[in-house]
């Protein structure tokens, strides 16, 4: 028998999406739990990011009276995603226990005092097929007040977003010149950030906000939290999972785990070698991942005989980095740049190749699919002087002045002519004018022949709601401008293999007891498509949720 330093019923490793929800609801059940994170701050990338859940049926779109039902969901993740072979993550019966699971997670969280909402229009990003959901299935938390925390507003993650908005809010922002809804959203936001300053609070928007609620309910009920706790091994007797091995002042420290133990401690996005191996041409400096996502857990879950899946598929986010931000970590997404009127997505032989709207994580995909066969990584965003006045560039506003470093490094070309534009870019003139005035005769007759852009719902909502057509706009009005844009990422998406009790799973089908996994620790749920916002978060609290849910039903 193995001796410990000390034991909870459960532990927990790792502190993104689904470990708190796995605590709480372990809790509840008269449970004791630790989580133990490796890093400084607690969160995981889930704080970093939008802090979006993406779960069917949820009551806010019943009580926004928008039609959803487990049958209308599940013909859409059954067009969607399917049953491929190779994806052992996702099946039939998994994605039926998520639909179910999910709406009672968040029935749970609400019951907590967790103040969630839906934000009112995320078309899901396969919204045209059978199923889809225009109005979309996205859950997010209401701002959070973190000086609620005390002490431990320190240990919280930041947020990619510093402003006091809401999700909501910030998306109606990129339409600030062309919007007086717009411009009376940021006299709003204004006025909150000069009212939370007037009476000592500190609000924290998305991914944030999901995380500090959590980590405010966790703390409330009593949960064991540690930061700078990483997990070097997991301790398994005879088969079974009995609990870790972590480090506590500076030596080895063997927590025990009656219950079991739940891995939630991410993919492997900042692990270059394991990159290399699975999603080649690739790199580190591209990911909006937090530092711990280095990948050593579904290494040590492999190494006691868990099964991997889908280790070549990340979720891509495609960005730019404007100089001065080679090393910071969070890198200016450009989602909607190629999305908005006047502008399109070159490879670097000045051929169009994709739609540019659409799933993220399938624009990145197709980057390094066409590049293959031609170079397209990076890809150009070329765009004219209508896409500078009326839209967002990397982070700066419609309309306002360039940076002189961008023009000076090259961030951002520029020319009087797309042919002088092609030569600052290496491309051939000949190509670059033909592609353009293809588009150009696309956006006349209204339509994208060659591949759809505008067609789908979610494409008109990355793009412009108040141009003449949402998606597509002419590329006539110089000067011109291009920008490389890189396939980053905000997590990958492969790893252990799990059951519709998020048990891991051996190679042969049977369970590793007493261990769980959760997060993009692995192989997604959702397959290899990316169905919705939150595709990601809202796997991780909802295996995290049927964790708990699991182990309270065998210790019963």
């Amino acid at each position: 028998m193995t001796a410990f330093d000390e034991t909870f019923d459960f532990v927990v490793v790792g502190s993104g999406g689904g470990s708190m929800c796995c605590a709480l609801t372990l809790k509840t059940g008269g449970k004791s739990v630790a989580i133990l994170e490796k890093t400084s701050l607690i969160g995981g990338t889930t704080a970093r990011s939008g802090g979006v859940m993406w779960i069917p049926n949820n009551p806010f779109m019943k009580r926004d009276g928008v039609p959803d039902s487990f049958e209308q969901a599940t013909t859409y993740l059954d067009a969607v995603v399917g049953s491929p072979n190779d994806a052992p993550g996702t099946s039939a019966e998994r994605r039926g226990t998520y639909l179910v699971e999910g709406v009672e997670m968040v029935n749970f969280l609400v019951a907590q005092g967790i103040k969630l909402n839906r934000v009112s229009y995320w078309p899901d990003y396969y919204d045209d097929a059978p199923g889809g959901s225009e109005q979309g299935r996205t859950v997010v938390a209401e701002l959070f007040n973190v000086n609620e925390l005390g002490a431990w507003k320190s240990k919280l993650r930041p947020n990619f977003l510093s402003m006091m908005s809401t999700l909501d809010e910030m998306l109606q922002l990129r339409f600030l010149k062309q919007s007086w809804a717009s411009k009376r959203i940021a006299a709003r936001f204004m006025l909150r950030t000069v009212g939370a300053k007037l009476t000592g609070k500190h609000y924290v928007t998305a991914g944030a906000a999901l995380q500090g609620r959590m980590l405010q309910a966790s703390l409330k009920a009593g949960v064991e939290l540690r930061t700078d706790s990483p997990v070097t091994e997991l301790i398994a007797e005879d088969g079974v999972v009995k609990g870790i091995v972590t480090t506590r002042d500076g030596k080895p420290w063997r927590i025990g785990a009656r219950l079991g133990v739940l891995v939630n401690a991410g993919g492997f996005a900042r692990n270059q070698a394991m990159r290399d191996e699975h999603i080649p041409g690739t790199s580190t400096n591209w990911s909006l991942t937090a530092e711990g996502d280095t990948g050593e857990m579904i290494l040590e879950m492999a190494r006691l005989g868990a099964a991997t899946a889908q280790m070549e598929e990340f979720v891509g986010n495609q960005i730019a980095i404007p100089p001065g931000m080679e090393d910071v970590a969070i890198k200016p997404v450009v989602q909607g740049v190629t999305a908005s009127p006047h502008c399109i997505l070159v490879d670097q032989s000045g051929v169009r190749y994709m739609n540019e709207g659409g799933s993220y994580m399938a624009y990145c995909r197709n980057m390094l699919i066409r590049n293959r066969e031609v170079a397209a990584v990076p890809s150009w965003a070329i765009m004219d002087q209508q896409f500078l006045k009326k839209y967002m560039l990397a982070n700066t506003m419609p309309g306002t002045k360039k940076p002189k470093s961008w023009f000076e490094t090259g961030f951002l070309k520029k020319a009087d002519s797309i042919e002088e534009l092609a030569k600052l870019i290496s491309i051939d003139p000949a190509a670059l004018r033909g592609t353009v005035d293809r588009f150009n005769g696309f956006v006349a007759q209204n339509h994208d022949d060659d591949f759809q852009r505008g067609d789908r719902a979610y494409d008109r909502w990355l793009g412009d709601k108040y141009a003449p057509n949402a998606s597509l706009g002419s590329i006539d009005q110089g000067p011109f401008y291009a920008m490389e844009v890189l396939p980053g990422d905000v997590g990958t998406y492969g790893g252990v293999v799990t059951d519709t009790n998020a048990r891991v799973l051996r190679e042969d089908g049977s369970v590793i007891e007493g261990l769980y996994a959760t997060g993009v620790s692995t192989a997604s749920s959702m397959g290899r498509v990316y169905p919705g916002a939150g595709a990601s978060v809202g796997p991780s609290f909802v295996w995290g949720y049927v964790t708990a849910k699991h182990v309270l039903a065998k210790s019963a």
